[in-house]
């Protein structure tokens, strides 16, 4: 069925101007304008509140090609302010696919734009930085739009995590066993009634499928509000803790980073950081961030050191500082290969280690999963030495 589409704008805040279409006949949505260079992953992408406040770019021409399934949404929310593609296909292909990307834009009444020539805006982008921007049906009067992205926040000093991080605890099962069961790391020490270990996973915006990977490896899962505080965490009695992705300025989260410092002085059991956890975990041990130019968002990052790297999933528009702020405890275990940021930490007295990319990679490439293999090891051995 051939659908409907209107004329539609993405106009950035350098006043960039640039033209496509949409299904959608009535838009106004501004946010940061961001760029992801993967060719897979467009489900967990636009469903990862990572990229709260965003508009999304695809770099790759075409997106919609395996369609929507049940299983890949990484949060129940949507929380993106757009996308941007060259195209979207109409026509999926795959044996989960339940419904096609067009019809799920317009469902969900996701803000979007195609048919622009997103080469030449993720040059822009690179040239001259992440920023504001709209998409709009309104192609021809600019000055009502201006004024919406002039009053549209900046990502430095936004405190997002408030909107997307659980109000309280829950205990996290998989609803869907036949989820996992297509992974070939699918793990055999997840039982029904038993659990090895007991995790707190505190939410800065957590991804499904980071929760989905402790539970492979026989864990049992607390979800915890971002705000929990060492109180919380100590009626909990449990084995670790897993500080999780999520959006914003790191360094905006005061409250949440003096909660983490009074954890790690009181708590000693094996810390896990991943992406926002690994900035918040660097933060409460002394180190600073800064906000990147254009951020890290595909699914092919190289990470490492020592003549030793991985191809990493990583989605982050802040990293943490390389300079004397960081602690001399602070080891450094990975660089991003690219760019020479940090991209991991490992504490030489304590069991905290944190990492600025996926390992749970959904999507991506899965070098990186030995880290929860080494999380599992490390609670082990805190059992023992206790």
């Amino acid at each position: 069925m051939k659908r409907k589409h209107y004329p539609a704008m993405l106009l950035l805040e350098d006043g960039t101007k640039y033209y496509g279409r949409s299904f959608h006949n009535s838009i106004k949505s501004t946010g940061e304008v961001v760029f992801n260079t993967g060719i897979t992953g467009y489900q967990e992408i636009i469903t990862d509140p990572s990229y709260t406040d965003q508009i999304i770019t695809f770099t790759y021409p075409e997106i919609g090609n395996t369609g929507i399934n049940e299983e890949d949404n990484e949060a129940s929310t949507i929380y993106i302010k757009g996308i941007i593609t060259k195209n979207i296909s109409d026509k999926p292909s795959n044996w989960r696919h339940k419904t096609n990307l067009i019809d799920y834009l317009i469902q969900k009444k996701i803000p979007h734009i195609f048919g622009i020539d997103t080469r030449a805006l993720t040059k822009h982008l690179r040239s001259y930085g992440a920023m504001n921007g709209c998409i709009t049906d309104n192609v021809s009067d600019t000055e009502i739009i201006e004024k919406m992205i002039k009053t549209t926040s900046n990502m430095i000093g936004n405190k997002l995590v408030d909107k997307v991080t659980t109000k309280s605890l829950y205990s996290f099962l998989l609803t869907n066993k036949n989820s996992n069961t297509y992974s070939r790391l699918n793990q055999k020490t997840y039982f029904e009634n038993h659990y090895l270990f007991h995790i707190a996973v505190i939410d800065l915006g957590v991804k499904k499928n980071i929760l989905s990977r402790l539970i492979n490896y026989g864990c049992k899962i607390t979800v915890l509000p971002a705000n929990s505080n060492y109180t919380i965490i100590k009626k909990l009695q449990i084995d670790g803790i897993l500080l999780s992705n999520g959006p914003g300025d790191p360094s905006s989260m005061i409250d949440i980073i003096n909660n983490i410092k009074d954890i790690i002085n009181f708590c000693h059991i094996p810390i896990f950081g991943i992406c926002m956890g690994h900035q918040i975990l660097s933060l409460a041990l002394g180190a600073q961030t800064f906000k990147l130019k254009f951020g890290h968002r595909g699914l092919n990052h190289p990470t490492g050191m020592n003549q030793k790297a991985e191809i990493t999933s990583q989605n982050h528009g802040f990293a943490v500082k390389l300079d004397s702020s960081l602690d001399e405890k602070l080891a450094i275990s990975h660089f991003n290969l690219n760019d020479s940021t940090i991209a991991g930490i490992v504490h030489k007295n304590k069991p905290i280690f944190s990492v600025q990319y996926h390992p749970e990679a959904s999507p991506g490439p899965h070098d990186s999963e030995y880290l929860f293999n080494h999380f599992i090891y490390l609670i082990k051995q805190s059992k023992i030495d206790n």
